[in-house]
């Protein structure tokens, strides 16, 4: 998702407050009573105004709601890039699902976003973008893309979490509300797909159908060795082209991805049995879920000075890249989805990449966290603050975490994509939807879990 766009929407937010009521796309009654609920218990002005701008942006400026054969389906842009991507529109609405049960219009909305990454998936579980309206030419920069491209794809970047996402969504909202509706034979056959994909990307049998290359000045932009990607020796791990940042893998299995993989599967499992009665698909998922597992265990553990931690990506053959993206699946991020399997592990790594033995972590006089290839050196995320405080014990650490979120944010009144770590009034990205509403919901759960940090 570089920043250099075309058909870039109408910034709603430029106001630093919420659109009018008559220009929001979504009205949820569940979600406005929470949020005067939790400003409530927010002592900081300046916080509780940020929150009530962020929590709800996804519903206020990014949802397309409507029907398809009878039935619902919601389209969810990025925020300024309109176009869907599985993962951004999973995670985007992923804080309301608590609230589904009891508000039918919401819930209606999430069936919606279901059912629409459903069609998305049996178009081509290569894409990891789609445009809203799935009769609309791709976005402007893919359309040159050497890759087998198909209608109501706008990028065609193949990326395992943009698997993983749906399924996380799915499962989620089984969960949350108890509804099967959505999960009927056209779910069943993307699902069926994902794995039959994810099969062929462990790449057993050769590369596999899928490639990609793009005419760029960034070299992340497309992959090497003619559009496969670098080499991979076939160990049981996934391999994935592109990283949740949209960055090329340098080595083509991506750990954390992979250990979304085995959560998702996993999920999809227990769906396709309880749901489906299908016990062929949730044999495959289990299947490939422990085989996924133990080729972790045994090729993505990385050796340091002070002990073991997980590699960022490996090829199989034994290279291994220690860093790590802001971009969530993260390594900081495992235990927010529910795939961090080893806590002593995971805590050497979260040691790590928090820290500037990562070389994408980044700290300043305007803040510290993790970017990316994606911005570039001395740009951080405020995605990679936000799920370091989710996935902290520690007040202080979501104190600190808080108060670097806020300080970036409150002149414009919401979350960015980047900024850089001397000068938080230089970044990327003024409307991010993903970026918005997670910060809404790490200040639910600390609402929820450490009221004492907002009074």
């Amino acid at each position: 998702m570089r920043t250099l766009l075309a058909a870039v929407p109408t910034d709603p937010t430029m106001s630093g407050e919420r659109p009018a009521v008559g220009d929001r796309k979504f009205h949820s009654k569940a979600v406005e009573d929470l949020i005067v609920q939790t400003c409530a218990k927010i002592g900081d002005a300046q916080m509780s105004h940020l929150f009530r701008n962020c929590y709800p942006n996804t519903l206020d400026t990014t949802v397309e709601p409507g029907t398809f054969e009878g039935k619902p389906d919601t389209a969810v842009i990025t925020g300024d890039i309109a176009a869907m991507w599985l993962r951004d529109s999973s995670a985007q609405v992923w804080p309301y699902l608590p609230m589904a049960a009891r508000d039918a219009a919401l819930r209606e909305l999430l069936e919606g976003v279901i059912r629409r990454q459903t069609r998305c998936l049996l178009i081509d579980t290569y894409a990891n973008a789609f445009m809203a309206d799935l009769s609309a030419p791709p976005l402007e920069w893919s359309r040159t893309d050497k890759t087998e491209m198909k209608q109501g794809v706008g990028e065609r970047k193949y990326e395992l979490d943009s698997l993983c996402y749906p399924i996380r969504l799915a499962h989620g909202y089984w969960k949350q509300t108890g509804d099967t509706k959505p999960f009927d034979a056209a779910w069943q056959k993307a699902m069926t797909l994902v794995v039959q994909t994810m099969r062929v990307q462990q790449r057993k049998d050769g590369a596999g159908p899928y490639s990609f290359m793009r005419m760029s000045p960034y070299p992340t932009e497309s992959l090497p060795s003619r559009g496969f990607g670098n080499p991979v020796k076939p160990v049981g791990l996934i391999a994935s082209g592109f990283r949740p940042s949209d960055d090329a893998c340098t080595f083509p299995f991506l750990v954390p991805s992979n250990l979304f993989a085995v959560t998702s599967l996993r999920q999809l499992a227990a769906m396709a049995q309880a749901i489906l009665h299908d016990s062929k698909l949730a044999n495959e998922a289990s299947s490939l879920a422990a085989e996924v597992e133990s080729a972790l265990k045994q090729h993505a553990v990385a050796q340091t000075a002070a002990g073991t931690i997980w590699a960022y990506e490996v090829d199989g053959f034994g290279s291994q890249l220690l860093m790590d993206d802001a971009n969530v699946p993260s390594l900081l991020g495992l235990p927010y989805l529910e795939s961090s399997p080893d806590a002593a592990l995971y805590a050497r790594t979260r040691a790590f990449v928090w820290s500037e033995r990562n070389p994408w972590f980044f700290k300043g006089t305007a803040g510290e966290g993790i970017g990316g290839p994606h911005e570039g050196k001395d740009m951080i995320w405020p995605m990679s603050q936000t799920v370091y405080a989710l996935t902290s014990h520690s007040d202080a650490e979501i104190a600190h975490a808080l108060k670097m979120l806020k300080a970036a944010a409150i002149e414009k009144g919401f979350i960015h994509e980047s900024y850089n770590r001397n000068d938080s009034r230089n970044f990327t990205r003024p409307w991010f939807a993903w970026a918005n509403t997670l910060f809404g919901e790490l200040i639910v759960k600390t609402v929820e879990t450490r009221p004492e940090l907002l009074r």
